[in-house]
Parts: structure tokens; sequence; C-alpha cells
């Protein structure tokens, strides 16, 4: 029996959980000079009972999500050079027309991410894999990369790789018992230590690497991983001659069958097959079973028969009769983890510092997402790739209930394999929050879409109209018009040519305030807020590589009162990276624990928005002050009554016209819109929604979007926004924004315009922009300097400009005004030209400042 490693009292960062991505990680960790670490589990090594012991272990690498793409294309670096990937080649399936354009759409996410994949015919997919009954699918997508690993192998090679570098203690058949955290300070503990059933660990920082045990681990400090254990079942049919002739575990290609959402894969002499057909089969935590309760092992669980019935009939359709004779041997209901969106959970806990969340990962993503999180904890930010879809601070509270992520689980378990639209929104844990205006859009007739959380309107139906009046065509392809309506457009036009009321509700506010709030926001901000009282200050965040961290506006309302705006989708994020960041007690003078106060006033403030050409006029007549450039010019910020109720409002816009953002208590936010509304029927006042504020106004103005444009993979300069000079002030990343002004943008972003709309059948298509490839005028991939492709970041119709328009950051050899280039939709070129101007519409402002 081999002899246990004594147990360390103290050590640099302690990974909890020696699955794939524990185990990756501590060697990623080694190899970027952390040494002094240590591995717990409580199971035994090498496979210590988690999902990586039983998952399935095969990669199809394309998704269309590029974050999820960018991982699981690493990790297949890694296994290959590890010498655990066996590649086989796999083909995704289709059995209806529905699907097939899926499949095109699939081809068109391949090409963005640079993987090789082809569309075949029913008779080409059986040649390659000749056991597919090609009477009954439609097509199929070929990726020849597609892989089987060994995780299990994977995690012990780079468990060893770290002990030879003597930087890794292993301690398995060890339980976590507890985390020692700090006494609560500004609502954010700082971690202490670990503690195991042989004793504690003092450390700098810990890793939940748990999987499905994740959120009971992160409970023991007072944090949370929203996460929840689910059932997804696998069964071998066999023994199969035809497979076991080929004398290998995977000696035929494997198949995808999307639409009865399963797969198909040879492991020895079986067929495994596996389902996401059958009902969601969600799991507490608390539930799983101990190792030694455990017939298998504890995330292999007891196999319900009558839920996989209807997938093995359909299995066998597809199968034709290679599984005549075959019975279920080896199955299982297996267990994975699920979050409220179906991204991975990576990053610092948002309530105790030095805690992280590596979770929610599976087998295709663990060793990249390993690589992320090392770089996440040694640099403060990851390089591998922007981490903005899987932040764990991404959640706003609501969302990291039980209740919350299992009914979102339940959602989009079966969609695992399904056809989700880029705009699909959620049917499940709706009207969670609702703007203090809601009773007003609601009488309108809006059309909600959801924020995390936030439901805003998207569009009136009240302005139905207004189509016609502007002669706005509708589209003419399902899949183009899903999830959007014409009245956006209509709203638009109207709110050029009148006036438009906007509901910003969901806006996130902070207020900074205190002695040594300027010092803390200028060590943030990358632009200057020493700036006089009463002006607003548009700036990004950066991360400590110099690329977009936030991106979001910061009132001066005084000299020590500070109000930071930012989006309903970035406002948990931007949260936890100012509450990170604020002062320690002991720091400079005038900027310590204590001089530096931060509130959430989301919830009891309310915002809208009063813009147009007549905004002026309108605004003027129910005003207690002066409303004219002269008086109240653009960028300023003014305590206002309107109609006698108190109001600050910002001269800014973010749809390109004059106007302001007005922002009021939230009990008296009814009255607000009230005078508003009664006031605008003289101006032909519309209701306006996020559709246009979003999407049409912001992009004829070639105004960028966080999560978009803006990651932490491009930088200031590249994004066209930086300053000409920078700050003389010390502020996180600034070394980096200096090193990238010197050495110039390896991509610029642009807009572009699309020249034509007709497929080769004649239709007229719509981008949605959901990361179309852009290619060069040969039809070539377009990639630039720093290896980053070329892809739609944002699409929508600019109606006051009479084009479609394409956002996309281009090397300079390709961003010249008026190239022409192409772009790739669901599988088919459509010409573009780039725009003389990232502004399409008033590029020089002036309607603003009007």
């Amino acid at each position: 029996m081999r002899e246990r490693a004594p147990q360390p009292t103290a050590a640099s960062i302690a990974v909890i959980g020696a699955g794939i991505v524990g185990s990756c990680l501590v060697e990623h960790l080694a190899r970027l000079g952390w040494d002094n670490l240590v591995l717990i589990d409580k199971g035994p090594l090498p496979d210590p009972g988690g999902s990586t012991g039983h998952a399935s272990n095969f990669i199809f690498p394309t998704d269309h999500d590029r974050e999820v793409a960018m991982l699981t294309l690493e990790s297949q670096r890694q296994y290959e050079a590890l010498g655990v990937q066996t590649t086989c080649g796999g083909a995704e399936v289709a059995r209806t027309e529905a699907r097939m354009e899926e499949l095109r759409r699939r081809m068109t996410s391949a090409w963005a991410w640079g993987i090789e994949a082809e569309l075949l015919t029913p008779g080409e997919v059986a040649e390659r894999i000749p056991f597919v009954n090609p009477d009954a699918i439609l097509g199929g997508f070929w990726t020849p990369s597609v892989s089987v690993v060994d995780g299990v192998r994977a995690g012990t090679l780079m468990r060893e790789r770290a002990r030879s570098r003597g930087a890794l203690t292993v301690l398995d058949n060890t339980e976590v018992t507890g985390l020692e955290v700090a006494a609560l300070r500004r609502g954010r503990r700082r971690l202490r230590a670990v503690l195991t059933a042989r004793g504690r660990i003092e450390v700098e920082h810990a890793v939940i690497a748990c999987g499905v045990w994740s959120p009971l681990v992160a409970e023991m400090a007072g944090a949370s991983i929203p996460l929840t254990p689910a059932v997804h079942q696998m069964a071998d049919l066999g023994p199969v001659d035809v497979l076991l002739a080929t004398g290998n575990e995977i000696g035929h290609p494997i198949v995808r069958d999307m639409d009865a959402f399963m797969y198909e894969r040879q492991s020895h002499e079986a067929m495994e097959v596996g389902s996401y057909a059958h009902r969601p089969i969600l799991v507490r935590p608390e539930e799983i079973p101990s190792r030694e309760a455990s017939e298998l092992s504890p995330t292999e669980m007891p196999f319900t028969g009558d839920d996989f019935s209807p997938q093995l009939a359909r299995a066998r359709e597809i199968m034709g009769e290679l599984l005549e004779g075959a019975e279920i041997g080896y199955a299982i209901n297996g267990l994975l983890s699920l979050t409220p969106d179906a991204q991975p959970v990576l990053g610092e806990t948002a309530e105790v510092a030095n805690l992280w969340s590596a979770a929610a990962v599976w087998i295709k993503e663990g060793p990249g997402a390993a690589r992320l999180m090392a770089e996440w904890i040694t640099h403060g930010h990851p390089r591998l790739c922007d981490p903005h879809g899987s932040d764990v601070t991404r959640f706003q509270p609501h969302e990291r209930t039980r209740r919350h992520v299992r009914a979102r689980a339940r959602e989009h378990f079966n969609k695992t394999y399904g056809i989700v639209h880029p705009r699909e929104q959620w049917e499940s844990g709706r009207g969670v929050n609702y703007s203090a205006l809601h009773a007003r859009t609601e009488a309108l007739g809006a059309v909600y879409y959801e924020a995390r959380g936030w439901e805003r309107p998207q569009w009136y139906e009240s302005n139905a109209g207004l189509v016609e009046r502007y002669g706005v065509a509708e589209r003419p392809h399902e899949w183009d018009r899903r999830w959007w309506s014409p009245i956006i457009e209509a709203e638009h036009l109207h709110l050029r040519e009148k006036v438009g009321v906007v509901d910003l509700g969901a806006f996130q506010i902070f207020d900074v305030s205190g002695p040594g709030a300027l010092a803390y926001l200028e060590g943030m901000a990358a632009n200057a807020c020493d700036r006089p009282p009463g002006t607003s200050i548009y700036t990004p965040l950066l991360t400590p590589d110099g690329g977009f961290r936030a991106d979001l506006t910061i009132q001066r309302l005084a000299a020590d009162h500070f109000r930071i705006v930012t989006g309903a989708f970035d406002g948990a994020r931007d949260a936890a990276w100012f509450r990170k960041h604020l002062p320690d007690a002991g720091s400079d003078e005038g900027s310590g624990a204590g001089s530096v106060r931060f509130e959430d006033l989301s919830e009891g403030m309310c915002a809208l928005g009063v813009w147009g050409p007549r905004a002026e006029a309108l605004l003027g007549t129910i005003s207690g002050g002066k409303l004219s450039q002269a008086a109240f010019p653009y960028a300023s910020v003014r305590d206002v009554p309107l109609d006698g109720i108190p109001t600050t409002m910002c001269r800014i816009s973010y749809v390109g016209e004059s106007g302001w953002e007005i922002y009021v208590a939230a009990p008296l936010a009814p009255r607000m819109w009230d005078a508003v509304w009664e006031a605008g029927r003289a101006f032909g006042l519309r209701p306006v929604g996020a559709g246009v504020y979003g999407t049409t106004g912001r992009m004829e103005k070639g105004y960028a979007l966080m999560g978009a444009e803006l990651t932490s993979e491009y930088s200031p300069v590249e994004a066209s926004l930086a300053r000409p000079c920078v700050k003389r002030a010390d502020f996180i990343g600034r070394a980096a924004y200096l090193e990238a002004r010197e050495a110039g943008p390896a991509a610029v972003l642009r807009t572009l315009t699309m020249d034509g709309h007709a497929d080769a059948s004649g239709l007229a298509r719509f981008p949605t922009g959901g990361n179309e490839p852009l290619l060069g005028p040969d039809g070539e991939r377009i990639v630039d300097a720093r290896g980053r492709e070329s892809r739609v970041t944002s699409a929508g119709m600019g109606p006051s400009v009479g084009k479609y328009l394409l956002m996309a950051y281009l090397p300079p050899e390709f961003a010249a005004p008026g190239t022409r280039l192409r772009v790739l939709y669901m599988n088919e070129t459509f010409p573009v030209t780039v725009a003389a101007d990232t502004a399409l519409f008033d590029p020089s402002g002036a309607r603003m400042r009007s």
C-alpha cells in the first residue's frame, strides 16, 4: 500500500479536487513558478470517483461560444501533447431541415475558430461511418479532429509532472472539513486556511475544483458556486462483432444524433449510447452517496431504464443492423454539473477573497480551463482568452439560489444538443426584478427581454403602427426574424425624427464616497476622474495586461462623492471588481479602510432616458433649470427638479441624439415617467425599447459593447478608445496600456456595411452577430498578428443610414475604409465593405451637442 504523504501545515495554493481540472491546474501553476502546492481529494487516486472517471471522454471542438471553443481547442492541444488523445473524426447528423440549417451555422463557427469541417450528404456519412443508416438522416457535419481522450491518465501525468518539479504534495483519501476565513471586512471575507480530517493548512489561495460537490465546499466559507449535479444517462450495448474486430477502444468515428439529443461512440466491443433527451434529473449535492455507499462510484448512480427506453429505440433507428441482438451492459445515471446559464463557473468568488472556483468544466474543456485559472491566479487575469462568460462573479444574488439554479438547469438540460438562437430568451426564472416603471411600460405593450434578472422592454407593441409609417420591412427568413421585430427599427426612426423615452431601470448604480474616493477611483479607471463636480466621465477599467475589464460612466457629484453607472449584464461583475480593490487597512493615509464607502443603489434608484431632436424642448416645459447646451453642456451632471420631482440629470447619449439620462429615487419614478409622458404628448413622444438603445442606435454611432467588442483580449488602442494622453495617476493596467500605445494596434475596431443580402436561393439574410467570420478578398480566414480571428462582434440594422451594420476587429491591412471583404453566414458568403468611419450616423457628434 502506498505510503500517505504527510499533510503540510502551510501551502501557497490548495487545490481541492483531483479530477481533470484540479490535476491539470497544479501542473500549470507549477509551470508558472508556484511551489508549495497541495492537491486534496477525499477519494483515492488515480480515479477519486468524480465525473472525470466515468465521462465519455470524446471532444467535438466546434462550439458557437468563442470562450468554450478556445478552452476546447487548448484542451485538445494539451491532451495531444500528453499522448492521451486518439483522433477518430466524428459526424453530427441531422434528421430535420431545421437541424441541417443548424449544421450550416456550425460550419460558420468552425471556420471562425479555424476548425476543419465539411457538410456531408447521407451517403457520404455512411461511407465514413458504415453502420449509420443513411435513410434516417438528411446529412451530417463532419469534423476530422473529433477525438477521444483519457481524462484519468491525463490527470495522473499532470500531477506527476508537478511533483517532479518538487512543487506539489498530493493528499488523496483526505476530506476537506472546513474553510477558515478572516473576519468580515467591507462585506468580503478573506480565506485563511483549509481544514481537513488530518489538520489545518494555512494557505494564500484555495481553488475549489470539486465538480458536483463544489457548492458544498464553497458554503464552508460562506461563498457560492451556483451549479447543480444532473444526470446524463449512458449505456453500453454489446458485444458487437464489427466493433470487436477493430481491436481498439475507438476504431470508428463518433456519431452525434443531434435531433435525438444522443450520441453513439465505440467503447471497445460495445457501442456506448449517451442521452440528453430524457427528463431532467437533478440531484442535490448533499444527496450524492459516499464512495462506500456506492455500487460503482459516487457519480455513477443507478441506471433508470424507463428513462432510457425511448432513446434506445431511436439509437436502433440510426445504427441500423449494428445493434441487433446487442444487450445493455454497463449503464449508469452519470452525474455532471449544470449552471444557470450552461457556462463554466471560473474565477475568484465574489464573497471570499483568494477563494477560487474552477467548476462546471467538462472533460473537453478541462486542461484549457486549468491553464486559464493558473494564469488568472498568477497574473490577475487570464491570457488564454477572455473569461467574460464564465466569470463566477457574473451572477446576481438571486441567480446563486438553488431554486434559480435548478429551474434554469431543468430548462437547458434538453438544449444540450438543442438549436439555441443567439437572441433566445429564458422561460424559467423570470419576473425577478422589475423596473420601478414596469407598470407604465407594461401598459404600453412592452415585450420584455431579461438581463440578469431584470425585465427590460425590448420593443413596444403599441408602436406597431410606426412600422407602416416608416416603411420598415420584415425579414424573410424565420431564423433572422426570430426574437426580433420590425417595430425596433420603427422606434429608432421615430426617435431620430422626434423624441423617445427609454426605461433604463435595469442600470446598475453604485455610489462611491468618502475622503479616499477620488484616489481609489483614479487607481481603478483608465481615464481621469479628477474632474470638476458636475462632470460625467466615460472610462474603461483595465486588466493588469491592459485589456478591457469593464466599460462604464462615473459621475462626479461632489468633491468626495461619485456615482458609477454600468449595464445590467455586467453589474455583478463590476461590483465584485470594485469591492475586490477597496483599500485595505494600513494603506496610505486618506485612502485606507474607512476612507471609501461603496454602496449599491441599483434597486433604490431608477433611470430613464429622453432623447431626440425634441428632447430639450420637451423637458424644458417641466424643468426647474436651464437645459440649453450653454447652460447644461454635453457630459455634465446637474441636480434639476422636473415637475417638482428631484432628479439628477446627465447629458449623455448611447443612441447618438441630444438628451439626458434622468436619475430619480425609485418610489418617485412612476411620477417622473407620467410627467415626461404628459409633457411629451405635444412633441410626439413614444416609448423606445432596448432594441434601439443596445443595438440600432448604438451601432449607427459605432459604440462598443462590453463583452462583445470590449474584452480583455483587446486594448483601448485597438478599440479606438485611447485618449490623446495617459493620465499621470497610476491605475490597474497602466504599464501595459502604455506599452500598447507604443506598439500600435495589431487589429482595429471597424464598422462594416453589408453590400448584398441575397443567399443562393435569392432570400435576403441578416447575420445575427454570432461570431460570423470575416474573409479576405480571396476568401481566406483573417487572423491578426496575435492570432486573433476577425469575426462579427455585433450586428444590426442602421435604419437612419439604410445599411445593415457589422462590427469587427480587423488587422490594419484589411481595415482601410472601402476595403471589400466577405462575411460567412450560415455557410454562405455575403459582400461587405469597411465603412469610412466607425460612426456612420452623425460622425462628428453634432446632434448630441445641439
